[in-house]
């Protein structure tokens, strides 16, 4: 599906019918990755329009000239978000930097909001990163992506590599990732408190953002469950699928029941 926002054609696919619930992928990645990793636990849920866009300058979506920092992406997505939802308050998911964005976006317009999940975001003020460790394998499947992004390096988990996230990098357009990223802090701080169903995870062995920060995001939000999950690294949405279901069925109850 392709939605005509401003200047930006931002494709995307959906499954399902009932209240949107958008899912925003990571940097450098596109919609196919947060649709493997989020679908098993949604698409169990009756009643949800489950949307995957590719984020600009990712997929089949462009980033024109005119976007020059993460505050006109979140532009973007909130006039997307309207596109999709029409008047509908939607649900709102993201990994990564799909999860800053999402933080953004509910910090905007948090009435257009009915819950927020967080899965390893990223954030400002990152701190006591780990280093990389492998637990699980040998630490010689894989190319250097794979062996930097996932902690559980097992044929398992490179099927899932080579299949959902490696596929992404040839459609990645780096000029205008670089571009927006020289300006990827958003104003003003999407860390004020969003009122309604919050869900933050965060992995423990994450080396790319780590999880004291997400532990943090979740203190400052009235109605958060914080979940940090042990052998799971930046790829916790691969390495624990089961856990990360049941949290997402959890935050879903709490969503409908705030509704």
């Amino acid at each position: 599906m392709r939605t005509r926002v401003g200047d930006v054609e931002v494709h995307s696919v959906e499954h399902g019918s009932g209240r949107p619930v958008l899912v925003l992928h990571g940097g450098g990645v596109d919609h196919r990755e947060a649709e493997a990793c989020f679908e098993p636990a949604l698409a169990g849920v009756p009643g949800l329009r489950r949307v995957y866009p590719d984020l600009p300058g990712t997929g089949r979506t462009p980033a024109p000239a005119t976007l020059r920092s993460a505050d006109d992406v979140v532009g973007v997505l909130l006039a997307f978000a309207d596109a999709v939802a029409g008047s509908a308050r939607y649900l709102l998911a993201g990994h990564s930097a799909g999860g800053y964005l999402a933080l953004g976006m509910a910090a905007r317009r948090p009435e257009r909001v009915a819950g927020l999940a967080l899965v390893c975001p990223l954030l400002t003020g990152v701190r006591d990163v780990p280093a990389h460790r492998v637990v699980t394998g040998t630490g010689t499947l894989g190319d250097d992506g794979f062996r930097g992004y996932f902690v559980v390096q097992t044929p398992g988990m490179l099927d899932r590599y080579e299949r959902f996230v490696a596929p992404a990098a040839a459609l990645v357009d780096h000029p205008a990732l670089e571009r927006i990223g020289e300006r990827w802090e958003l104003a003003p701080d999407p860390g004020q408190a969003y009122p309604g169903p919050v869900l933050v995870v965060a992995g423990r062995l994450d080396s790319t953002v780590g999880s004291a920060a997400a532990t943090d995001l979740a203190g400052r939000h009235p109605h958060a469950t914080l979940a940090v999950l042990d052998d799971a690294g930046h790829a916790l949405p691969h390495e624990q699928p089961d856990l990360l279901r049941a949290l997402l069925t959890e935050w879903l109850a709490r969503a409908a029941r705030a509704r």
